[in-house]
Parts: C-alpha cells; sequence; structure tokens
C-alpha cells in the first residue's frame, strides 16, 4: 500500500497529462521516468535533511526547484547564481554551495552554485 502511494504521488506530481487528463496514459516508460523522477526528489529531501526526507515532491519543488537563478556559461566553467531566498541556507549547509561538478555534455566545463 506505501509503494501505490508513494506511485500515485509521484503520478500526481509529474505526469505529463495531469493538467489535461484525469485518465493517466498506462505506458511503461512514462511510469520509469515518473519513478525516476520521485526517486530524485526523495534524494534530494534526504541531503537536505530538516524533515525534508519524507518530503512530497510538490514541497521540495515550491520550496527548492521553482526558484530563479542566472546561468553564465563561461569558458571554463558554468555558474548558476540564485536570488536570496529563505531556504537557501539549508541548500548551502547540505554542501550545494561547494559544488564544483564537471559536466560532461558541455566540454566538461565545471558547474558551480552561488546563492545570493
Amino acid at each position: 500500500m506505501l509503494i501505490e502511494n508513494d506511485i500515485a504521488d509521484g503520478v500526481d506530481f509529474f505526469h505529463r497529462d495531469a493538467l489535461s487528463s484525469a485518465v493517466a496514459m498506462k505506458v511503461s516508460c512514462d511510469l520509469q521516468l515518473t519513478l525516476m523522477a520521485s526517486s530524485l526528489y526523495r534524494l534530494l529531501g534526504e541531503q537536505l535533511r530538516n524533515g525534508y526526507a519524507t518530503a512530497k515532491s510538490q514541497h521540495i519543488f515550491r520550496d527548492y526547484i521553482n526558484a530563479v537563478a542566472h546561468v553564465m556559461i563561461g569558458a571554463r566553467d558554468i555558474t548558476v547564481r540564485f536570488q536570496k531566498r529563505a531556504h537557501n541556507p539549508l541548500l548551502m549547509a547540505a554542501g550545494f554551495a561547494h559544488t564544483d561538478t564537471p559536466v560532461p555534455w558541455q566540454g566538461r566545463k565545471r558547474l558551480r552554485v552561488l546563492f545570493g
């Protein structure tokens, strides 16, 4: 029952027909992508701690993902600068301020995340 509730939560939030139809399409790829997105949100919630490990995907999206940022693509790096928000200290405490990750599909440019 818990697994079915998690799938229902994911389908309700991520399903591509969620806004236009009450009947979800029965496509294996669609369900797989939905479960992958839900799992990524849970992983983010676990990294954030402070009660977000059990938060629903919609809640994490509203607090963290649905944000305005300025993206600068330079010769050697990609910098993402987020505006000041109330939840930024939690992202910084989770270690996202120290992001220095190579992005393979961008010629291995380094990704940096800045807050405020």
